[in-house]
């Protein structure tokens, strides 16, 4: 039967090798009722065009340019759209995926984070993309949890992820 997985279902998995997740930082802060927040690694501003075609050979991805944080570990984001890659690593067992969600306190201050369905069977080191829409811009912390990671049992178990970013930033 499809479910959400709950806090003892997770705390299971990440017990298993390997872990659903590795690389947390703060396993008390990070784990959930119904999922786990993931951390911010790193803020890159996007420096070309990118474009998506039918044959995945005729992909081109935006070319990302890593943005420092300052002396405290900040860093002030004006308006704008950004990649970002997380802390954690994430291994799906080919009868989970997982969907991201903002934290609230995000969307409180105008700043949206958009991601891609994580499939069963991926794992890497997974990049979403940060909009701040604030018009006075953003002033983010590295390794603020920025985004809650729900996984979804699935009615069966599948062939698993198979794409370009399998393993990713690993």
């Amino acid at each position: 039967m499809p479910a959400v997985l709950s806090r003892p279902d997770i705390e299971r998995l990440l017990q298993q090798e390997p872990p659903l997740i590795e690389g947390w930082s703060d396993l008390e802060q990070q784990l959930q009722p119904n999922g786990f927040d993931l951390t911010l690694r790193e803020v890159a501003l996007l420096q070309s065009a990118g474009r998506i075609a039918v044959a995945n050979s005729q992909r081109q991805l935006a070319q990302p340019a890593p943005l420092a944080f300052d002396g405290l570990g900040f860093i002030d984001l004006m308006p704008g759209a950004y990649l970002i890659t997380y802390n954690e690593i994430v291994h799906l067992p080919k009868n989970i995926m997982a969907l991201a969600t903002p934290r609230s306190s995000l969307l409180r201050c105008g700043v949206m984070v958009n991601t891609a369905v994580w499939d069963a069977g991926y794992s890497g080191r997974s990049q979403s993309l940060l909009v701040v829409y604030n018009p006075h811009g953003f002033r983010l912390e590295r390794n603020a949890r920025i985004v809650q990671l729900v996984f979804l049992r699935l009615s069966q178990e599948t062939e698993g992820y198979q794409g370009t970013y399998q393993g990713e930033n690993i």
